[in-house]
């Protein structure tokens, strides 16, 4: 199953957009439920660093929260990618 950019998740965010706020979390439920059913017994950790909280997202993301100080590994190219589209947008828009 393919977690970054699933097309499911992409449909659901479409309608999220146009306001169609039922139809985006029936999307983004048919999502978590394939979700949950794919990755029972399966690692979904996509971070490469090897910790006592991989694969563990609850504890992982509270612990980022609690430091102030920087997003887990697994989501940082994700954020810099984003902020690299952003400036792009900000000083290279016409």
């Amino acid at each position: 199953m393919k977690i970054e950019g699933n097309q499911k998740g992409l449909d659901a965010m479409v309608e999220f957009h146009k306001g169609n706020r039922v139809e985006g979390l029936r999307l983004q439920e048919e999502f978590a439920a394939e979700f949950r059913k794919e990755y029972k017994d399966k690692d979904h950790c996509p971070c490469l660093k090897a910790c006592r909280y991989h694969g563990n997202c609850k504890e992982c993301v509270a612990i980022h929260r609690a430091h102030q100080e920087h997003v887990p590994n697994l989501l940082s190219s994700k954020l810099n990618t984003a902020s690299s589209v952003t400036l792009k947008q900000v000083f290279y828009s016409a």
